[in-house]
């Protein structure tokens, strides 16, 4: 482009600024800046990117800021356009400096509107007292998400007779305004098996699907739901649900994925908090906030390590403050999915491109954790503190003679001073300042701990320093000095007292930090560049936070669970649903911005987020509402009249047939097989996976111990997750990452799945579990055997088809095990009083057949 074309039209851009302030001024009498003027400065983030570094500070929002201005003089004068370095800038005046720097230039209108509001004084809102909350609230949005909840009453509907409650009124509108029929209600095998599956993630039992097929009053299916919603079983499988959105697991992550041992005892609480129905409302507020509760309970501050599941970066080159960065990060962005449904983490670095969340809301929210510490507690089960204290006093005699007679207490006095001018005088000594910037990756609160005069410590920080001290001690000594103090003799010794004493459970949680830290948006998203300090604050699209100067955590959590934030019912009854139904009333459940999908019935949707509320945040009673529907209890089989008009299922005209997760897969072989071991809650297990799994993680570091005795048989709930080298099952049936919250998980059909089912040890253990129950618990004879083993996998007699298949199936399977004698040992190694050997083989490699049917791992 040639200097006279660029010329040129930069002086057609300047002329068409002026005549629209020309025009401006005529049309207006006064230009206001909260309705005129602020909408700009938001639309086009003046506030946050200005010029980068070098007008870092400069506030649009302030008066007193911009007349102050930037490091060139004032960036505003009041009666002045043509003098206003603003207006320079968003007229691409100046060389090399440009207002917006990225996105959208201002147009024509706008800029004509900022030279008649400075031209007419540039008069500002009256600022906020100081110490308080000025957020910037942008104008209200239409779109459908951010409105009030609509309280529509159940529409009339021609059908009425199918109709069982308000749920049913506004499914069949739907229905009959797209012409068409709900389907049949399906047989009463099939829901009993959906019900259970759903509301426990277990089949039923032969006695529970005999009870009901027996059961013939009016209510039968109704005392079947109360039954499955006491059962403790009900509080594992909806944990599950929500640990997927607390991106739970049992390790840090990234490269070292260290073990964390008592990450359990957030799931153990959130198991025993669904059991119970705590309310919706408190269950957000105790995760959230429960530290911060008056007089708070030891399980309330449990409940918290819901923020203590991000990843954490143990890699000793990283910068820590990058690495808490990190974490806040998430805990803002998971926050942003589970309850508002939006994808706030995309403004981290810039406004959002699609929804109305500025940088700046991002930062306000984020604002919320960076006050927030990571600690620990003792968090004892019930029975655990009887024995604890009983063998504490003798415990603690042993430990201290054993540091004596190793001269802890001495050395690590001086090694103490060596890694705390470490980190206060950096470079002096090479081998110090690695063992300090390692100490500060791997050790939890190091400089903290090391500040504090030792006769403040609690014992479990000096348990903890004394411990790794021992451990760590070598990386700033020789070896000869190391040998000498028999360091590894002691940790030995510390080891085999630890594992003989009963210490009570503790649990990660978090705190609030001393005193208010101050929050900075960061340019470009960088932790590094800071810009203007920014409050605690909501998302300006959303009503108002009304709280104190500087609302806490609490008050965000209680403002979550009112009703003036609508997202939040609308975003929880829309994942119950999707769990029912395979989808959620909005596919997205996820992403309820602008570039979500619609709600397919958005009156449902508001009536039973309404419905949430005013049943006082029950979950019990909102899986009651929709099991109890007609529309939960339709076939799921398929009519050719809507596999044109409704693949997908949008209009509900049938239920839906889900593969079921990865846990409930699992689940369910060890139930029918008789495996299972059904204690709720407690530690994680490592059940026998496949050879190779564990050296696939960094420098072959994750140890996979098989956890002995029954243990290894509980529910998947209940299996150790590592980041790096997940339980192979889990991954090859859809299980998430853990990395990020998941509100829906994805379905996939591989041909490993089927290989998974045939050839992993636990299904093929399950196997010979079911062969020897049904040999050993059914009538004598093949028919009455095999309608045994369809009662405990699929809830159901067999068919006629069936029995001949499967009888010639059999057949062909002795006959293969009488020519391969090694073969039916390897399949059946035990033995069954009363039973052939060679027959107990072949029911073996039958009950494998079971246990990969579609239908096994289906629910109808």
């Amino acid at each position: 482009m040639s200097a006279r074309t660029t010329a040129a039209r930069a002086g057609a851009w300047l002329s068409s600024s002026l005549a629209a302030a020309a025009l401006c001024l005529a049309a207006q009498p006064r230009v206001e800046f909260s309705r005129d003027v602020q909408p700009i400065f938001q639309k086009h983030c003046l506030a946050c990117h200005g010029a980068q570094q070098q007008m870092s500070g400069l506030r649009l929002d302030r008066g007193e800021n911009a007349l102050r201005g930037g490091y060139s003089g004032p960036v505003i004068r009041p009666g002045d356009s043509a003098g206003s370095r603003l207006i320079r800038l968003v007229s691409g005046q100046e060389k090399g400096l440009v207002m917006p720097p990225a996105g959208a230039r201002l147009t024509a209108s706008e800029t004509g509107a900022l030279r008649a509001w400075i031209d007419q004084g540039a008069t500002w809102p009256a600022p906020a007292p100081e110490g308080t909350t000025q957020a910037i609230r942008k104008p209200a949005s239409s779109h459908w998400a951010f409105q009030p909840l609509r309280r529509s009453p159940p529409p009339a509907v021609r059908g009425r007779a199918w109709v069982r409650n308000a749920v049913d009124a506004f499914v069949l509108a739907r229905l009959e305004a797209e012409g068409l029929e709900p389907s049949p209600e399906a047989d009463k095998n099939t829901l009993i098996r959906r019900l259970s599956l759903d509301l426990t993630g277990l089949p039923p039992t032969p006695r529970q699907v005999a009870d009901f097929l027996a059961d013939n009053r009016p209510n039968a299916y109704e005392h079947v739901v109360d039954a499955l919603l006491a059962s403790p079983h009900y509080g594992e499988k909806w944990a599950r649900h929500w640990l997927d959105l607390a991106q739970y697991a049992d390790s840090d992550g990234y490269e070292k994925d260290r073990e964390r041992p008592h990450a359990w005892r957030f799931r153990h609480w959130a198991i025993e908090a669904l059991n119970r129905d705590l309310p919706f409302d408190q269950f957000t507020i105790e995760q959230l906030a429960g530290d911060l509760l008056p007089n708070a309970a030891v399980e309330q501050k449990v409940a918290t390590g819901f923020l203590r599941n991000t990843l954490t970066n143990r890699e000793a080159g990283v910068d820590r403050a990058e690495a808490r960065f990190e974490q806040v990060v998430s805990r803002a962005n998971t926050v942003g999915t589970v309850w508002l449904g939006l994808t706030v983490g995309c403004a981290q670095c810039h406004d959002h491109k699609y929804d109305p969340i500025s940088q700046r809301d991002y930062y306000q929210l984020f604002a919320f954790f960076d006050n927030t510490e990571e600690a620990d507690l003792d968090a004892p089960l019930p029975g655990e503190l009887g024995p604890y204290w009983q063998a504490r006093p003798e415990y603690y005699n042993k430990r201290n003679a054993l540091l004596q007679q190793y001269r802890v207490p001495e050395v690590q006095a001086e090694w103490e001073k060596g890694i705390l001018e470490a980190a206060d005088q950096p470079g002096k000594r090479l081998e110090w300042d690695f063992a300090w910037t390692s100490m500060r990756a791997m050790f939890d609160g190091a400089e903290k701990l090391l500040r504090l005069d030792p006769g403040r410590r609690a014992q479990r920080q000096k348990d903890r320093l004394a411990d790794y001290f021992v451990g760590a001690y070598g990386s700033v000594v020789n070896a000869a000095q190391i040998k000498e103090l028999k360091f590894r003799e002691l940790r030995d010794k510390l080891a085999e007292l630890e594992a003989g004493f009963p210490a009570v459970s503790q649990a990660p949680a978090v705190e609030e930090q001393t005193g208010p830290s101050k929050t900075h948006l960061r340019l470009r998203g960088d932790y590094r560049e800071k810009g203007v300090e920014v409050q605690p604050a909501t998302p300006a699209v959303l009503p108002a936070l009304s709280a104190s100067p500087r609302p806490s955590r609490l008050d965000l959590a209680r403002w979550l669970v009112t009703e003036a934030a609508p997202l939040t019912a609308r975003v929880t009854v829309n994942r119950l649903w999707q769990d029912y139904f395979g989808r959620g009333l909005v596919r997205t459940s996820e992403d309820f911005g602008a570039q979500g999908e619609r709600p397919s019935h958005p009156e449902l949707l508001d009536w039973l987020a309404g419905a949430l509320i005013d049943h006082g945040w029950s979950w019990k009673q909102a899986h009651r509402l929709i099991v109890a529907s007609a529309a939960y209890r339709q076939s799921s089989a398929a009519r050719p009249d809507l596999r044109g008009r409704d693949p997908d299922n949008v209009f509900l005209a049938r239920q839906s047939r889900l593969r079921l997760p990865a846990e409930l897969i699992r689940d369910s072989a060890l139930a029918s097989s008789g495996l299972l071991h059904p204690a709720i809650g407690g530690r994680s297990v490592k059940p026998p996976q496949p050879a190779g799994v564990s050296e696939l993680s960094y420098s072959n570091s994750v140890r996979w111990k098989p956890t002995p005795g029954m243990e290894r048989y509980r529910r998947g709930l209940y299996v150790h997750y590592q980041r790096t080298s997940p339980y192979p099952q889990m991954s090859n049936f859809d299980a998430p990452e853990a990395n990020v919250a998941c509100s829906r998980r994805r379905r996939s059909n591989t041909p490993l799945q089927a290989l998974n089912l045939l050839n992993d040890p636990v299904f093929f253990e399950a196997a010979q579990g079911l062969a020897a129950r049904v040999l050993r618990e059914a009538p004598a004879g093949f028919a009455h055997r095999l309608d045994y083993a369809y009662q405990l996998c699929l809830g159901r007699p067999a068919g006629a088809e069936e029995k001949q298949r499967l009888a010639r199936f059999l057949e062909e399977q002795i006959e293969i095990l009488r020519k391969e004698p090694e073969s039916a040992e390897a399949l059946f190694p035990n033995r069954l009083e009363g039973i052939e050997p060679l027959e107990a083989a072949a029911w073996t490699a039958l009950g494998r057949v079971l246990l990969n049917l579609d239908e096994f791992i289906t629910r109808q």
